[in-house]
């Protein structure tokens, strides 16, 4: 997935280590994008060795582009190769398995906007079978077992259940939008994912008339 994502970037413009760390953190959020410099240059030099991106210039390096206790070297800046651009086309294109768990789908997600149609929607349908099998697993849970479990892990396992419910609406809506042709509804200023803050779903147990 890494490897991916470099590619994607690189497509976009030429970058060095530390512009393609800000701009996978940018792109993925910081969870997602939680990557070291210990991770990113081997991978670097993996994509180098296959073909896919090659060095393209190096400039002086900045006080504050140098990781902590390393040397203030030059930037080594990197383009992607035709190759890397047939092996970003391939990637890209993938619609199994490895595109619904966690890290693949986040990774997926992030270059929709270069990925056609039918792919876009085999990922959102088989990410939304994985995560209501995962939420039917809780749920499972929760009803055989609630009893034995402890005040914060039966909390733990609510937490999860609600995330689960709260995926599957969105992964529904934007199978809809895809369907229909139409893009995600960008947020405006004082609404929440794109929907004013009262049309809201309302918590499990209140009905939306009974909210202020």
């Amino acid at each position: 997935m890494l490897e991916f994502a470099i590619l994607g970037l690189l497509q976009e413009a030429p970058m060095h280590g530390y512009e393609l760390r800000k701009e996978l953190t940018a792109k993925l959020g910081a969870i997602r994008a939680a990557i070291s410099y210990g991770s990113l240059y081997p991978t670097l030099r993996r994509l180098q060795a296959a073909g896919w991106i090659t060095e393209a210039a190096e400039t002086p390096a900045t006080a504050e582009e140098v990781p902590a206790l390393t040397s203030r070297r030059g930037r080594v800046v990197y383009t992607i190769t035709a190759e890397g651009k047939e092996r970003f086309a391939q990637l890209i294109a993938q619609a199994g398995p490895e595109t619904y768990d966690d890290t693949g789908f986040g990774v997926h997600f992030a270059f929709f906007a270069r990925t056609d149609q039918a792919t876009r929607l085999r990922i959102l349908e088989g990410r939304r079978r994985k995560i209501e099998e995962r939420r039917e697993g809780l749920r499972d849970v929760l009803g055989r077992a609630a009893e034995r479990l402890d005040a914060y892990t039966l909390e733990l396992q609510r937490h999860g259940l609600d995330a689960c419910e709260r995926e599957v609406r969105w992964l529904e809506e934007l199978i809809a939008n895809e369907r229909s042709g139409r893009a995600p509804t960008v947020p405006q200023p004082g609404t929440a994912g794109g929907r004013r803050e009262n049309d809201s779903p309302p918590p499990p147990g209140e009905s939306r008339k009974e909210r202020p």
